[in-house]
Order: structure tokens, then sequence, then C-alpha cells
């Protein structure tokens, strides 16, 4: 399946890394990695993630990667990244925003 990321979700993975960075350059490189390497994989395994608790719809998805959590939507044909967010924050439905 095909990923896609919507600006929010990018802004906001680019937003975490520059706030890692500020402290540990080379840690924050890694979690660009891992994040992206996280979401790779849904391409093949869409529905690996588990249903996001807050939503509770079987077509959105989260992945945990360390103490961030990348929501995603599976569609037909696509993988939709919606959000990138601290694990630690409870996912307000408004927020959700849907490409």
């Amino acid at each position: 399946m095909k990923i896609i990321w919507s600006l929010m979700a990018v802004d906001q993975a680019r937003d975490i890394a520059e706030y890692i960075a500020l402290d540990k350059p080379s840690v924050a490189e890694q979690w660009v990695e891992d994040i992206f390497g996280s979401v790779e994989r849904l391409s093949d395994f869409p529905e690996s993630g588990r249903i996001v608790s807050e939503i509770q719809r079987s077509e959105i998805r989260e992945v945990v990667q360390g103490n961030y959590r990348v929501i995603y939507k599976i569609q037909q044909t696509e993988i939709r990244v919606l959000l990138v967010m601290s694990y630690r924050q409870r996912l307000d439905r408004s927020t959700l925003v849907e490409p």
C-alpha cells in the first residue's frame, strides 16, 4: 500500500526532531529514521498498528515508537499518516485531520 503523510504529520515530526536535536542531534536523527521505518512497515502490514482508543474505529490506528505515537488511517489503496504526537497526550477528536 502507498503511504501518504499529511502536512500536519510532517510538520509535527519535524518539530519533534528539532526539539530532540537541541540536546542530542544524533538521537534526533535516529528518531527520524525509526519513525519513518515504523511507518514504512505499514505498507505490508497496515493493520499491525493498534486501534486508537480515543477514536475506536478500525481504520484509525497507531504505531508507537519510543515516546511518540503515529496515528494513521487505512484506506482502500493507501495509508494516510495523520498525526505524530507524544504518547502522553490524549487525542482530541478535533485535532484529527483527515487529508
